[in-house]
């Protein structure tokens, strides 16, 4: 169990327990309280690392779904111009070949 808690988590619980430390306790009862309070402060570590994975997660999936509603949209877009240019183009250039007729003529 100990190689498994950092050093930081250790103290940490030798230090509440020392806190709460009642009189006429044995260094022994002391002892088995940290070991308790470590396990608990493991515990929680591990539950907040899950939830930060699953936040990320989600997060991820958002982001990626967002991504996917926005490049499904802008082939859209881009399909309506390009179906407008040729005509734009089309009616420009004989406008412009009106234009030069009639000012040559």
């Amino acid at each position: 169990m100990n190689s498994k808690v950092s050093k930081e988590t250790q103290a940490q619980a030798t230090k509440v327990a020392k806190g709460i430390q009642k009189q006429g306790q044995s260094k022994e009862q002391t002892k088995l309280i940290a070991q308790g309070i470590e396990k608990g402060i493991a515990e929680y570590k591990k539950q907040q690392s899950k939830k930060a994975r699953e936040r990320d997660k989600e997060r991820k999936q958002q982001l990626k779904q967002k991504q996917q509603k926005t490049a499904a949209s802008i082939p859209d877009i881009e399909e309506g111009n390009s179906q407008k240019l040729p005509w734009i183009l089309l009616g420009v250039s004989w406008l412009g070949f009106i234009g030069y007729v009639s000012y040559v003529l």
